[in-house]
């Protein structure tokens, strides 16, 4: 089911750098739940809409997370957090893939460890979240400039994950760092029939704290909280994703929301999918991404 990972290793020569390549270890899922959190890598872009590329989001995520310290001024040093390797794929067919997925998903949501996923393209979010259906009623908050509403059409997509959890029964939605101009009236039809929310990129930029608030209250009544980042959420001096437009959110805010999000207890997973190292440059996007997993780290356990 998982291929295993390498030691993690930490670049700095300096004792006092503690950085997450001195803490992240290795394990299996029968020993997951003795961590706090656990990554997940989900090495495909098969099923992508726009540009290719992040299927080597996993690897390159963990080597600038290696990198980074552990300290958070507020929370102090994450720790406790383990590597189960990236899931194993033999199919490159979609569905299949979403299977595999869910498989494997289900298996580490049943420990006791918060799974981090790191992908991938965003098709994988349904498989990602699917297996919490069963657990009680389920709310994702979702970073991305795009809704991924799209109706399935021959086959699942990277546009199509939130529409396939509603069909599967999600109870709601909230998307933040959405655009003007970056999707479709149709979807955000189907979005406001289901009771989702959108907060903009523009709302964030006025009053960040607000935004943050209104994806809260838009997961009011549900049992569980899943958080979703799509890099593309990010502005376009973020290259490295799929589809980058202008208009999006800066790291900074982006880390503050999603610590906020992870704060609240019924947040059980996580994922940052569509980051694509060949499309980035000088690693930005990869690094914002890595960051990214560590404020939620941050935020969930601080």
């Amino acid at each position: 089911m998982f291929r295993t990972a390498g030691a993690w290793d930490a670049p700095s020569a300096d004792p006092n750098d503690e950085q997450f390549g001195d803490v992240v270890e290795t394990t299996t899922v029968d020993e997951a739940g003795g961590y706090d959190a656990v990554l997940v890598g989900e090495p495909y872009d098969g099923a992508v809409i726009g540009r290719e590329g992040a299927a080597e989001g996993p690897a390159a995520v963990r080597d600038a997370l290696a990198g980074a310290k552990t300290h958070h001024f507020a929370a102090g040093a994450v720790e406790s957090v383990a590597d189960l390797g990236d899931v194993v794929l033999v199919d490159e067919d979609v569905e299949v893939v979403q299977e595999t997925v869910a498989e494997a998903a289900a298996a580490v949501h049943e420990t006791d460890a918060v799974p981090v996923f790191v992908g991938g393209d965003n098709s994988l979010s349904y498989a990602n979240a699917a297996p919490l259906l069963e657990a009680g009623s389920l709310g994702v908050v979702s970073f991305d400039a795009h809704l991924d509403c799209r109706a399935v059409r021959g086959g699942p997509t990277s546009g199509t994950p939130y529409r396939q959890l509603f069909d599967a029964g999600l109870d709601s939605l909230t998307v933040v760092g959405a655009r003007h101009f970056e999707t479709s009236t149709a979807y955000a039809e189907f979005l406001d029939d289901q009771g989702g929310a959108v907060v903009t990129a523009e709302r964030v930029d006025v009053d960040l704290a607000g935004a943050l608030a209104a994806a809260l209250d838009a997961m009011a009544g549900v049992d569980y909280v899943y958080v979703s980042v799509d890099v593309d959420v990010l502005d376009a001096a973020y290259p490295g994703s799929s589809a980058p437009t202008p208009g999006g959110l800066q790291p900074r805010e982006l880390f503050r929301l999603v610590r906020g999000v992870a704060a609240d207890d019924r947040a059980v997973g996580f994922e940052v999918v569509e980051t694509a190292p060949p499309l980035d440059e000088d690693g930005r996007t990869v690094d914002a991404a890595a960051r990214t997993v560590a404020h939620f780290l941050a935020g969930h356990h601080g």
